[in-house]
């Protein structure tokens, strides 16, 4: 199970909370966060930990959705705003907007969301193929859509966006 940090007590006490019949009946964990109305789900187990959004120290002409780096207990950490990178309109910082710390292909990435809401866990058969949308549309970032208690949740392979050409960035910056 990851090791999940928060220094914001609703994402901490949340995060905390766990299913654990759930979990023993063979389900797979996923962190559950927003953007926009929409929530996602990524893989508990990529998660390190949870942090309040703060400052970041811009990197010149890198692209808009990379707000920066932090520097976190000696580890230089590119941020990405989600909402940026997913073109979802206005970008608003308040008190529930987050930083989730990732372990991703052995290097350390942090991605800005509008807020985390719970763990859930889900179990194969509440997990639905991505949906084809041809050429038009690229599902390549998601595993599949979950469906618990009338929610859906847009799965995504958070180590697949992360490391794809278009991220390339994101290893140079983090060197």
């Amino acid at each position: 199970m990851a090791d999940i940090q928060s220094n914001n007590p609703a994402v901490s006490g949340a995060v905390t909370r766990r299913d654990a019949a759930q979990a023993e009946a063979g389900g797979q964990e996923f962190l559950v966060f927003t953007l926009g109305a929409e929530e996602y789900g990524i893989d508990i187990l990529k998660v390190q930990e949870i942090r309040g959004y703060d400052s970041v120290t811009r990197i010149a002409n890198a692209p808009d959705f990379i707000k920066g780096v932090i520097n976190l207990r000696g580890i230089i950490v590119p941020i990405v705003d989600m909402r940026i990178k997913f073109h979802l309109g206005r970008v608003e910082y308040d008190h529930q907007t987050v930083v989730i710390i990732l372990n991703v292909a052995h290097r350390v990435v942090g991605m800005v969301v509008d807020g985390v809401s719970d763990v859930l866990t889900l179990t194969a058969d509440q997990i639905m193929p991505a949906p084809e949308f041809g050429a038009t549309l690229t599902t390549e970032y998601l595993t599949g859509l979950g469906t618990v208690d009338g929610r859906m949740l847009i799965l995504m392979d958070i180590e697949k966006l992360m490391t794809s050409r278009e991220m390339e960035l994101i290893e140079a910056v983090s060197l």
